[in-house]
């Protein structure tokens, strides 16, 4: 099991400042930083990051259940919103930040609980001020596509 991410694992603000998104993910790619906390929480790992685009690999398990014993629908948008965002992130500048302004999702079929899935975000456009991005949850063992996701970011010049 994971240990509990601290406020203390994670890069400083200036230190995610002083390096473009794509290198910040690639470090926490190779281990060299934490991921995010939520992701140690809802069970998923990055697992391929190149420019424009990012894949986590997750699980989810039974504690991420809803009252009906499936997979709640908060796994499947935060997963998205993780990899979509994540994909508009390696092409944001040093000097820069973002965050997600709104997303939308649309679950196709349930994911069983203890199934690996993977979420495969792509960036479309990456300006100044915004980025848009689309993503898909599918399973690795039956390639099925069991959710979709599309974003949009804001892009703040900080430095």
């Amino acid at each position: 099991m994971k240990h509990a991410v601290t406020p203390e694992d994670l890069p400083s603000p200036q230190e995610m400042l002083e390096q473009t998104g794509l290198e910040a993910m690639q470090k926490m790619l190779r281990g060299e930083t934490v991921g995010p906390p939520i992701a140690h929480l809802l069970n998923y790992d990055v697992t391929e990051v190149e420019e424009g685009r990012v894949v986590f690999v997750g699980t989810p398990l039974f504690s991420m259940a809803n009252p009906m014993g499936t997979v709640h629908g908060g796994w499947y948008g935060t997963v998205l919103d993780s990899c979509m965002a994540c994909a508009v992130m390696t092409k944001v500048p040093k000097g820069s930040t973002y965050t997600t302004l709104e997303y939308k999702i649309n679950i196709l079929r349930p994911i069983p609980l203890g199934m690996q899935v993977e979420a495969i975000g792509l960036a479309q456009h990456v300006g100044r001020s915004t980025g848009i991005a689309n993503g898909e949850i599918r399973g690795v063992q039956d390639g099925k596509l069991y959710a979709t996701g599309s974003t949009t970011c804001i892009v703040m010049k900080v430095a």
